[in-house]
């Protein structure tokens, strides 16, 4: 990699460049641009304190109580990637429950539990029997709500002005975690095979909103965005949470036309999240314009990063990789060092990767394995630049 010896790329021209399957100067690294590749609180306290900076935590997702990193943080690890998050309506919000739980704007009831570090799913709102009328009369959150888009542009000319990073939206989710938390788990399942004629308005109802939302913060600053991040759970350890049928039938059609919106109203590259085992269903992620891949969780079976970069590398870059299930809060440093290192050699060649955790930065997760991960990805020469 001759040409890029002396040459020093931007945060921001590093993102774009391996998104774009070009090599940039070095492999780009995320931390907090996403709900899902953020820190938890506990986690983000321990970083603070290595740092002795001191601050109020602010969140970008309640119910995992992810935090939104400090500018000063992010510095500090010089991480390549900004986030800015769809805010929570105004009218029709969260609802304090009492101690510790709350009703968000769907109506979904939450509680966290004394020693719990998340809010737990306490209550479904359309669980059980239910008829298409009750889906139509249910009250729906207003997609138009100014309290949505509040501080979307700010954010987003803040960082332009004084950053030179890659700035990721992250969008809601389509409709199935809404649907699944709506409906309850077991309901949710049995629909797909009992119940379809309801669940398929059920999907539309939310989808509807969310299309809503996006569309109207896409042409708030979608022309200003280098990376546009859906995030939505459809693997579980070792399959599909449905059948690839299943999938293809009621998911696939409702997806596609959310990527469409999402790839006609911004130039971003279109970031998937979902953690699992999604083998079977990457090739359809692609045929629906899906740029990346997050967060390629490797503990899932098939997840194998140099045979996914082997076979889909040439559409699709990936995202993510640092096993937080048993590397990070299990290993030593040097056994974090050398799998940031694998990854980088597997995938960073020819770009199409961005380096980062599977999921946020849990509390049991030792502060020195976490400085491993990141501080030594950024300063690793792979063999393919020698």
């Amino acid at each position: 990699m001759e040409e890029l010896e002396g040459k020093m790329m931007t945060h921001r021209e590093r993102v774009v460049t391996a998104l774009s399957h070009k090599q940039p100067d070095k492999v780009p690294i995320d931390l907090g641009s996403t709900i899902n590749s953020s820190m938890v609180v506990e986690g983000y306290e321990k970083i603070k304190k290595h740092f002795e900076y001191e601050s109020e935590n602010r969140l970008c997702n309640r119910m995992m109580r992810a935090v939104l990193m400090d500018e000063p943080m992010l510095q500090a690890l010089d991480i390549d990637t900004r986030g800015v998050f769809i805010g929570g309506p105004l009218r029709g919000g969260d609802q304090e429950l009492g101690p510790d739980r709350y009703r968000d704007f769907w109506g979904i009831e939450r509680r966290k539990p004394e020693g719990g570090y998340y809010y737990d799913l306490v209550k479904s709102p359309l669980a059980g029997e239910i008829s298409i009328s009750d889906i139509m009369k249910y009250a729906w959150p207003d997609p138009d709500d100014p309290g949505f888009l509040q501080n979307l542009k700010p954010r987003v000319k803040w960082f332009r002005e004084n950053t030179d990073a890659a700035i990721v939206l992250q969008l809601p989710p389509a409709f199935i975690h809404p649907s699944q938390f709506l409906r309850g788990f077991e309901d949710w399942y049995c629909d797909f095979a009992y119940h379809s004629k309801v669940m398929e308005p059920l999907f539309d109802a939310v989808l509807e909103i969310t299309l809503q939302i996006t569309k109207n913060a896409l042409k708030e600053i979608g022309r200003d965005l280098d990376v546009v991040c859906v995030a939505e759970d459809i693997g579980t350890q070792d399959r599909l949470m449905i059948s690839h049928d299943h999938y293809v039938r009621y998911i696939k059609p409702r997806h596609g036309k959310y990527f469409r919106l999402i790839r006609d109203l911004s130039p971003g590259k279109l970031l998937y999240h979902s953690c699992g085992c999604i083998t079977n269903i990457i090739g359809d992620l692609i045929d629906m314009g899906v740029e990346a891949l997050n967060p390629i969780q490797v503990t899932a079976r098939g997840m194998v990063p140099a045979e996914l970069k082997k076979k889909y590398g040439h559409h699709l870059a990936f995202w993510g990789g640092i096993d937080v299930q048993y590397l990070l809060p299990k290993g030593t440093v040097r056994e974090v060092k050398q799998k940031a290192e694998e990854l980088i050699e597997q995938m960073g060649e020819g770009g199409g990767f961005v380096l980062s955790a599977t999921h946020n930065i849990q509390p049991d997760i030792p502060l020195e394995n976490v400085l491993a991960a990141f501080q030594h990805a950024r300063t690793y020469r792979p063999s393919f630049w020698k």
